[in-house]
């Protein structure tokens, strides 16, 4: 069994048997037929995957790699908000008719700061503290940006990654551990998708700041399973796991723009069957 597979089952468990439900309450999200998209949620769900022991993506079923590597590549690369330099459709719904989300996402990773070292984006900033000021508690981004709100087409869920950096003992190069906070996650469409994109992320930094990946902590405010999700998630977490693939990033890149989807690939990934035609809540 992989451990992201096993920290997927817990969580999961852990949700069905011991969380609060929404039914009956005002919420936001609705399905396609309009009918209210009620949750079964946790609050705070915390883990914790050791990417110098095991890549984390779930084998029960696939997690695509490249277009998850994509999507975070968008964002934090190219610091777009437009679903046109997008090779998936998965944002096509937020998006307004010249393709834009608004000032979301990539937009905020676009935006420069003035720093007493000059004008840096907050991806450029990151970067330059881990090469200059590895050991700073001050290296994170933030792209819930409370003026922006109101011009945004979703709120982030992922909105910050905090950085940190170690030295292990007897060992030459630095370790660059994070933290993945969101706000709210929908936990069967939404949680080994994260989790692989900011895990390519981890290791793309690491590799081009010549240090070794450490901890990637994910923490999740509402943790939850939509009331149309579980049968599907419990169908899903009692199926039989695999081994955790062996991941591989092109090592010859040493520019985190010269990065692209293709740069990465896994060996030996076995998986369950997909599960197809997911209501999503809107």
């Amino acid at each position: 069994m992989s451990y992201a597979d096993e920290v997927f089952i817990g969580m999961c468990r852990d949700i069905l048997d011991n969380g609060t439900s929404t039914e009956g309450e005002k919420v936001r999200p609705h399905w396609p037929d309009g009918q209210s998209a009620y949750t079964i949620k946790k609050f705070g769900a915390v883990n914790r995957y050791d990417l110098s022991k095991e890549f984390p993506i779930m084998t029960l079923r696939k997690t695509a790699l490249k277009s998850a590597t994509d999507e975070m590549l968008w964002i934090w690369q190219q610091k777009s908000n437009n679903i046109k330099d997008l090779h998936s459709h998965i944002w096509d719904e937020w998006a307004d008719e010249n393709g834009s989300i608004g000032k979301a996402y990539g937009y905020q990773m676009s935006v420069k700061h003035q720093y007493k070292e000059g004008m840096m984006d907050q991806v450029d900033r990151v970067i330059y503290d881990l090469k200059n000021n590895p050991f700073s508690r001050r290296i994170m981004t933030n792209i819930y940006v409370h003026q922006d709100l109101h011009e945004m087409n979703l709120y982030p869920c992922a909105y910050s990654m905090t950085f940190n950096v170690t030295q292990k003992k007897g060992q030459d190069k630095l370790t660059l551990n994070a933290i993945l906070n969101q706000r709210s996650q929908d936990v069967l469409t939404a949680n080994n998708w994260n989790v692989v994109q900011y895990a390519v992320l981890v290791h793309m930094l690491a590799q081009v700041c010549d240090m070794q990946v450490g901890e990637l902590v994910h923490v999740i405010a509402d943790a939850h399973i939509y009331d149309r999700h579980v049968p599907l998630v419990e169908e899903l977490i009692a199926r039989k796991p695999f081994a955790a693939p062996k991941f591989e990033l092109n090592p010859d890149v040493k520019d985190f723009y010269e990065f692209t989807r293709d740069d990465v690939k896994l060996i030996g990934y076995e998986t369950g069957e997909q599960i197809k035609d997911i209501p999503v809540a809107i």
